[in-house]
């Protein structure tokens, strides 16, 4: 009784280790992610212009549109200024070259002319595999319905 106990023990343990287990790619996405989360946080110009994509479509809660030289420009010039960023809630499904990642995103801004907020947004990003790292290629925010 007391192996069938251990078997069944072991055999439940290796079972959710493999289901929470990220794939290669997916561990990859997910550091792609915290490099755009922090690059966006310290405003790292030379970090955002390379995990982004040239054609880059960068969407905003508000329904704003930015291509990448303006999303870069926005965070490195202070227009949009992350105090900080907290990711949760984060899922990623890659197929094949492309991977989309959706989360929660709450930050605390201090955004030219609008002072200090709390911002609570889902966030929807597309990464393309593009000469074998992740590059983001979009994202669109909502807003978070208190």
């Amino acid at each position: 009784m007391f192996k069938r106990l251990l078997a069944i023990m072991a055999i439940s343990a290796f079972t959710l280790t493999n289901v929470s287990a990220q794939t290669k790619d997916e561990k990859a996405v997910a550091d792609a992610v915290e490099t755009l989360r922090k690059a966006m946080v310290s405003a790292d110009k030379a970090t955002l212009e390379s995990i982004t994509l040239d054609q880059l479509t960068y969407g905003h809660s508000s329904g704003k549109l930015e291509d990448k030289k303006t999303f870069v420009e926005n965070i490195t010039n202070g227009n949009s200024h992350f105090l900080d960023i907290t990711l949760t809630d984060q899922t990623i499904t890659v197929v094949k070259e492309t991977a989309i990642v959706r989360h929660k995103l709450s930050a605390n801004t201090d955004d030219k002319g609008k002072g200090p907020r709390k911002v609570e947004l889902y966030i929807l990003l597309v990464w393309q595999k593009n000469g074998g790292k992740w590059k983001l290629l979009a994202r669109q925010a909502v807003k978070v319905n208190s």
